[in-house]
């Protein structure tokens, strides 16, 4: 109850101080480039139930479907110019407070893969399905340790860790994650995701996706 109550209050917060400037990113996003202001995606959330997260455009519409498909990188042509800051500075995840104020997501837990990112959920091992015991989160424990820079067995080794915390310190974990949050979107460090990294550990039965 302390988790969504300090979720409720941060995300209504930074919501109503944060409107001007959302509704500013979102005109630039019209002006920019064709397509949506945000760009919405099957997510998969707590004990692998599919949600709708949003966030503000920075690529070309369907962008998901050329290229690399679901993995960018630097000077990734099919990013907007719009789109390189918004990334840079982190401001792209603000819809997700919307995500929060509904139930779907945290302020602070792991982030939410697609849906066909790791293969079935029921067919992941019992290691990589620990992390989906709690809403995923706007940041999370693997951020604040590397970001974009952890292939998915580390990262995954950090929200495991950050189920473990939570049971052992409570909100108290949450708080430190979204103090160094705040150095971490400032550093603008590790925004780039790694191209072609290694999929996940899953379970003999799984397939992999490519």
């Amino acid at each position: 109850m302390l988790k969504r109550t300090l979720d409720i209050v941060l995300s209504v917060s930074l919501l109503i101080v944060l409107l001007p400037l959302m509704v500013i990113i979102a005109i630039l996003i019209k002006l920019d480039s064709r397509g949506p202001v945000c760009f919405i995606q099957e997510r998969l959330g707590k004990d692998g139930v599919p949600f709708r997260m949003y966030k503000f455009r920075t690529m070309q519409e369907a962008a998901e479907k050329v290229g690399t498909g679901l993995c960018s990188y630097e000077n990734d042509p099919r990013i907007t110019r719009l789109g390189r800051w918004l990334r840079l500075v982190s401001v792209d995840e603000f819809p997700q407070l919307l995500n929060v104020i509904r139930g779907q997501m945290s302020i602070v837990g792991p982030r939410p893969p697609v849906t066909y990112e790791l293969g079935n959920y029921n067919d992941l091992s019992s290691r990589n399905r620990l992390r989906f015991r709690v809403k995923p989160g706007i940041t999370g424990l693997a951020q604040v340790s590397g970001r974009n820079a952890l292939d998915w067995n580390t990262k995954i080794a950090f929200d495991n860790n950050y189920v473990a915390l939570t049971r052992q310190y409570g909100i108290a974990i949450d708080i430190k994650i979204l103090l160094l949050t705040v150095w971490v979107v400032a550093s603008m460090q590790n925004v780039v995701e790694r191209a072609n990294e290694p999929m996940i550990e899953t379970s003999p039965t799984s397939k992999q996706t490519n």
